[in-house]
């Protein structure tokens, strides 16, 4: 038997890890020196805070309030600072050299135009050194200590990020190498390096369960690799010995897409793309998982899961949109079932495929066959019919190439000639739609 599987990827972005310095607060006002001499408090005026220690960025800003005054809860220590305010009727104002801690700023505008000034503009004023230099108060000795710490929290946070980006660097290389392997079907060497990718960093979202899946996905085709392998081995004890690897290969494949999904069930997505992301895994996931229990049954290797396939089906469908897949997934589990022997599991799928898909062939002969079997079996007339009625509309409108044609044919000959059976007409009906 020809045995095809889909491979998908989906390799998620590995975030960064975004670190916290020590941060002192900056205070300040704002006010308005008119023509005449006189100040007033500019309410509802515009601060934002750029770096002038580095050649670009900027800080959320802060608005003052009726009374002129601002506030920035905290701004990182070692860092400069510019505040460029801007409000409407006055010209915008760039005050330059604050650092964390500086509590007692005023800053004076003047009457003008409203503009607000881009991040270009800023620069170009403050290499012209138009605004005047504020004196920055000198550290509490309690700051000072704070500084010092921070310089060291700076130290070990650097070294951090360095084992970060170097793990990061391994598990991308591991994961590139793992899928050229497994296209390849390098099968031995893909298993590998997705271990060494899982291993780096075991249970992080971003990363973790892309190379599970992927995992899932060289494991369960090794097994069929393995099984296709002894399909006309007569030694017996070299057969036993290859169904062995290929269950647990199976096994371990299932291991792997439930654990991927079980991380991403844990984690908590940054963004809505992000999001995304984690459920295409989780689909994946659930897709490899339920790829893994049928092949456990279509390879013979281990007919004892039929409670766990039967999960991973139901789990399978909760997510699947797309119901030409999910007609696919039922037919492939149920067919599964149906040649390892296990009619009475295969039945209730089976059905529920045929409610939608009155006229599937290969629902019917599935469906038929097991019913037959199970009659037989049983000795029971009531299913034999129910099995022969399918059987006999398959019979009569399925194409001669159908692979089960032969097999049907023949049951439906035993039925109407040994158990003397007369096939009743089978009413297509749908299951109405909600």
């Amino acid at each position: 038997m020809k045995i095809r599987i889909l491979v998908s990827f989906c390799i998620l972005t590995i975030a960064s890890v975004v670190i916290f310095a020590q941060t002192f607060p900056v205070r300040g006002r704002v006010m308005l020196k008119k023509a005449d001499g006189t100040t007033v408090p500019v309410a509802d005026a515009l601060v934002e805070p750029y770096r002038t220690d580095i050649s670009k960025g900027k800080l959320p800003s802060a608005k003052t309030d009726k009374k002129g005054y601002f506030s920035f809860a905290g701004l990182p220590l070692g860092q400069t600072f510019a505040l460029v305010v801007s409000a409407p009727g006055i010209k915008p104002e760039v005050y330059p050299n604050v650092k964390a801690g500086m509590e007692d700023i005023t800053i004076t505008v003047f009457e003008g135009d409203g503009k607000r000034l881009t991040e270009e503009e800023v620069r170009q004023s403050l290499q012209k050194a138009l605004p005047p230099t504020p004196t920055q108060p000198s550290l509490t000795e309690e700051q000072k200590k704070q500084l010092a710490e921070e310089e060291k929290k700076r130290q070990e946070i650097e070294a951090k990020n360095k084992k970060i980006e170097e793990t990061n660097a391994l598990i991308r290389k591991a994961l590139q190498e793992g899928i050229d392997a497994l296209n390849a079907k390098n099968y031995d060497l893909a298993i590998a390096k997705f271990d060494e990718g899982i291993n780096a960093d075991p249970e992080y979202a971003g990363s973790a369960p892309v190379l599970l899946n992927n995992k899932a996905v060289a494991l369960n085709n090794r097994a069929i690799a393995k099984y296709n392998s002894i399909s006309k081995e007569r030694n017996q004890a070299v057969r036993a010995e290859a169904l062995a690897a290929v269950k647990n290969d199976l096994l371990n494949a299932a291991t792997s897409a439930e654990r991927a999904f079980q991380i991403l069930s844990n984690a908590t997505a940054s963004s809505p793309e992000l999001q995304k992301n984690y459920d295409r895994q989780k689909y994946l996931a659930l897709s490899n998982r339920l790829e893994a229990y049928s092949l456990l049954f279509i390879t013979k290797s281990d007919d004892t899961k039929v409670n766990e396939a039967i999960k991973a089906l139901a789990d399978y469908e909760l997510v699947e949109t797309d119901k030409t897949q999910l007609k696919k997934a039922r037919i492939r589990l149920a067919d599964a079932f149906r040649l390892a022997g296990n009619s009475e599991a295969a039945v209730p799928i089976y059905k529920k495929v045929l409610e939608e898909y009155p006229d599937d062939f290969d629902t019917m002969a599935g469906l038929g066959l097991c019913l037959f079997n199970l009659g037989v079996i049983n000795q029971n007339k009531a299913q034999m019919q129910e099995g022969l009625d399918i059987m006999q509309k398959f019979a009569d409108t399925a194409p001669d190439t159908h692979p089960l044609k032969q097999e049907v044919k023949a049951a439906v000959d035993y039925l109407k000639n040994e158990e003397k059976l007369t096939p009743q007409k089978v009413r297509s009906t749908t299951r109405k739609k909600s």
